[in-house]
């Protein structure tokens, strides 16, 4: 951790909704004029597209799996090197991994590869780091000791489950039978590298639905966020000190089920999260001018 380089990370799975978290930073960061330095946490997979799909064929072949969750996809102690060299010195590295027709049209590279390496940007204000990893801690790493502020985002497991196999239908053209395969083969990693960080955060927003969901393997929809609640759970409470009071008042059908969990509405999430952690990050722009 560093008073004057602090980093904010979200950490979350493929489509447990960490694109929507980085929409309300980067609301918060405009409105109060904070100058971050972004990093997708894609950049540090290991491989791009076609060596990975290459290199988990034969990773099967021979009994084991190789997944996007685990360390041996990913560059965790690259990672774990940008986060402290940041915190240390506000400098650092990162690269993009092309997802889509889009990002390729802006970074000049085919969707599935990885950019060049380049140099964060001069006088940024804080590190904001978003992907699979922003907490990871193992037996060679610790990401997390870096983070200042560590955000846990997750569906309930069946829910995360149906808008992954969704997801890889639509945008990727897998069949339902190789999603739900691309499940199996991860669970290893995502018990163990995924969900653990979820015990370092700082606040967790998991998503509920209010609908069945109990066979995500034969579900035809995703359910809405107005078929959802998101349950936020502030796990330090010396770090995040919330007036319960005054966001039961803001948004409404929201109630509290715990001392340290309020629930609302999935569709008032982000206003949630703005209400919640917006008085965190002015804290840690004071203590850099401190």
């Amino acid at each position: 951790m560093s008073a004057t380089h602090p980093i904010i990370a979200v950490t979350g799975s493929s489509g447990a909704g960490t694109s929507a978290v980085k929409d309300a930073f980067q609301y918060i960061f405009n409105k109060h004029n904070i100058n971050a330095a972004v990093i997708e946490g894609d950049c540090f997979h290991k491989y791009n597209r076609i060596e990975m799909e290459y290199l988990a064929s034969e990773a099967n072949e021979q009994g084991y799996h190789l997944t996007h969750f685990g360390p041996e996809g990913n560059l965790f102690e690259e990672l774990e090197d940008v986060f402290k060299s940041y915190s240390e010195s506000g400098t650092g590295k990162r690269r993009f991994y092309i997802h889509d027709e889009k990002e390729a049209s802006q970074h000049g590279s085919p969707p599935g590869t990885l950019t060049e390496w380049e140099a964060l940007p001069d006088e940024t204000d804080l590190l904001f780091y978003e992907g699979l990893h922003g907490g990871i801690v193992t037996d060679t790493v610790n990401v997390a000791q870096y983070v200042d502020l560590l955000i846990g985002v997750t569906p309930i497991i069946n829910l995360e489950w149906i808008q992954k196999i969704h997801r890889d239908r639509e945008i990727r053209g897998y069949t339902a039978e190789d999603a739900t395969q691309l499940i199996l083969d991860r669970m290893y990693d995502y018990v163990h590298y995924i969900t653990p960080q979820f015990s370092n955060a700082d606040i967790n927003f998991q998503r509920v639905p209010t609908v069945d969901t109990s066979n995500p393997f034969a579900a035809t929809n995703i359910p809405s966020n107005d078929e959802s609640f998101m349950v936020i759970h502030i796990r330090n409470t010396e770090k995040i000190e919330c007036d319960f009071r005054h966001i039961l008042e803001m948004l409404d059908g929201s109630m509290m089920s715990s001392p340290e969990t309020i629930i609302v509405p999935a569709g008032k999430m982000v206003f949630a999260m703005q209400l919640i952690l917006t008085p965190v990050i002015r804290g840690l722009m004071s203590s850099k001018g401190s």
